[in-house]
């Protein structure tokens, strides 16, 4: 009788089991939810009224706040004019390019209808933002933070601030995009930006006040510390952030935790989000300027928001603002600085790949020229390597997940490394895709023949930013590469007449879209395509067209293709 209890035990343990198992199979990681209606808004970032892109009625957006491994769900209502995109600035989404929301992969939302993105922030943690990728609607606003937090088991290698603060800066220009658009469109350059906002808000009127305001923008305890996620989600300049009286220490440069240096200030380009952490540790009844400006512009414009200490506010912030770094050493030298931090606990970038990199063999070497505008039939065009890229009406992905991309684009229209006489030639408009070997070790030097400071986005991956120097760039130059500790991050800056170099695995399957952060240059072609393709069609390496996906151009109304199989 004991025998046969004790095998029915045995049974239901081992039915226990296996049901437990299964449970956890399927488990997935926590979602996060949000909904949000954009439209527009009648708003005066520098002073002046002007229409402004919100959501939920706010600028900047709300804050999409996760852990890593979170899905994120935002059902996005398009109450504009226009179709719209969005797309998730430094989110990998492995293996899901469909979520990207750039022209090369997603059909906008059309005006009065809705869209919901659905994606992963995978093996990630830091400081990100959104942004509308649909023509000139940056210029707009319509972004938004977006921060991703370390598991509670995971150490992060500073203690917890009081309190955690994003600052979104950046250049801003007084006309709608509508009037910048056609001034584009007819050949002409955006010219100068009207000035600087902070967190949406400009200085204007007299004196230095944030929004014509002595009101605080930011507040601190005395002899706490906070975290500051400084952000450049402007349009053509480099911005240099610093605070009155205080320095700040970086801790982690777009989801990488650094080496943790101080700094008086930081040069924060196009694109780029940097962590600091700032102490109180000044006279708590004066209040403080945070100060935004331009740099590497023929005339710096600057912005100021007030950080007063709780309880203070008596006597106000000093008129004399700190100075802003001179020169471009200045700048190059401060990028040397920045190292990764190897000993740091926590979800890192690129998880298939190796955190040696220095030590694989690179299988392809990309250089992308970036030369002054070119003139093509009369207007303006900026190109790569010869190309300067167009969006079809049928995006890029959906041309190729449908097997008509023959009848869309050509694959492979650049050289990998073009010659002198290659860059001489017309330029060609059209779009700009190449061919990407799944997990190939690429070597891309991005070579900057222009006068002005550039920097450059590669979306799904993060990369390893391993060199800036001026100059051209040659092989002997790799002798020169910081092939141990360099950052890992997604966006990068090329100095004028100089090179940089970025090295990274192309583990991630999909149609990646590698641009320029000016929006001139972006919107005038100076963008790119990588396709990555899954050799098996493996659910594996990338997920399969979403049933929600909208279709548009030759694929509308064509029958789904076969799944990824598993």
């Amino acid at each position: 009788m004991m025998g046969r209890v004790n095998s029915l035990l045995a049974i239901l343990l081992v039915v226990s089991t296996t049901s437990l198992l299964s449970d956890l199979a399927y488990c997935e990681d926590p979602y996060v939810y949000q909904t949000w209606d954009v439209k527009y808004a009648t708003l005066s970032p520098l002073g002046v009224p002007q229409q402004v892109i919100t959501i939920n009625g706010q600028f900047p957006g709300p804050k999409i706040n996760c852990t890593s491994n979170n899905n994120i769900v935002v059902n996005v209502f398009n109450n504009l004019d226009e179709p719209l995109l969005l797309t998730w600035n430094g989110v990998q989404q492995r293996k899901n390019s469909w979520q990207e929301g750039t022209l090369g992969t997603n059909c906008p939302i059309l005006p009065g209808t809705n869209y919901t993105y659905k994606f992963q922030v995978k093996d990630q943690i830091g400081s990100y933002y959104y942004y509308p990728t649909t023509p000139l609607h940056r210029a707009m606003g319509g972004y938004g933070p977006l921060a991703v937090h370390s598991r509670d088991l995971i150490p992060v290698p500073f203690d917890l601030p009081e309190d955690d603060y994003f600052v979104f800066v950046g250049d801003w220009y007084k006309k709608g995009h509508a009037s910048l658009r056609k001034l584009l469109d007819g050949g002409r350059s955006l010219g100068r930006p009207d000035g600087v906002i902070i967190n949406g808000k400009g200085s204007f009127g007299t004196g230095n006040k944030t929004g014509g305001e002595d009101s605080p923008m930011f507040t601190m305890i005395a002899k706490k510390t906070y975290r500051y996620r400084f952000c450049n989600v402007g349009m053509k300049d480099s911005v240099n952030v610093r605070i009155q009286g205080h320095t700040m220490k970086i801790v982690e440069i777009e989801g990488s935790h650094t080496v943790q240096n101080v700094y008086d200030s930081l040069d924060v380009h196009l694109g780029q989000c940097y962590s600091v952490l700032v102490t109180a540790d000044q006279k708590p009844e004066s209040d403080y300027y945070l100060v935004a400006s331009t740099r590497f512009s023929k005339k710096a414009l600057t912005s100021t928001a007030i950080i007063r200490y709780v309880g203070g506010g008596q006597v106000p912030p000093s008129p004399e603002l700190p100075p802003a770094p001179v020169g471009l050493p200045w700048s190059i030298n401060q990028f040397r600085s920045f190292r990764w931090n190897l000993t740091a606990s926590a979800a890192r970038p690129n998880p298939q790949g190796s955190y040696h990199y220095g030590k694989i063999d690179i299988t392809r070497t990309i250089k992308f020229v970036l030369k002054p505008f070119s003139k093509v039939g009369g207007k303006r065009r900026y190109s790569i390597n010869g190309v300067s890229h167009v969006d079809p009406e049928t995006p890029l992905k959906l041309a190729e997940y449908y097997g008509v991309a023959d009848k869309v684009f050509k694959y492979d229209m650049i050289k990998d490394q073009p010659s002198d006489s290659d860059l001489a030639a017309e330029v060609i408009v059209a779009p700009n895709v190449i061919n990407g070997t799944f997990r190939n070790f690429v070597e891309i030097i991005l070579e900057n023949h222009d006068k002005s400071v550039q920097t450059f986005h590669v979306s799904g991956y993060s990369f390893f930013a391993v060199a800036v120097e001026p100059g051209r760039w040659t092989e002997e130059k790799r002798k020169n590469y910081n092939l141990i500790d360099a950052i890992s991050k997604h966006t990068v800056q090329v100095y004028p007449n100089s090179w940089t170099a970025i090295m990274t695995t192309l583990d991630n399957a999909g149609m990646w879209n590698m641009r320029s952060m000016s929006l001139e240059r972006q919107y005038l072609g100076e963008q790119i395509y990588v396709s990555v393709l899954s050799p098996n069609r493996s659910l594996r390496d990338e997920y399969n067209l979403p049933d929600t996906q909208l279709l548009c151009g030759i694929v509308k109304d064509m029958p789904k293709p076969p799944p990824y199989s598993s």
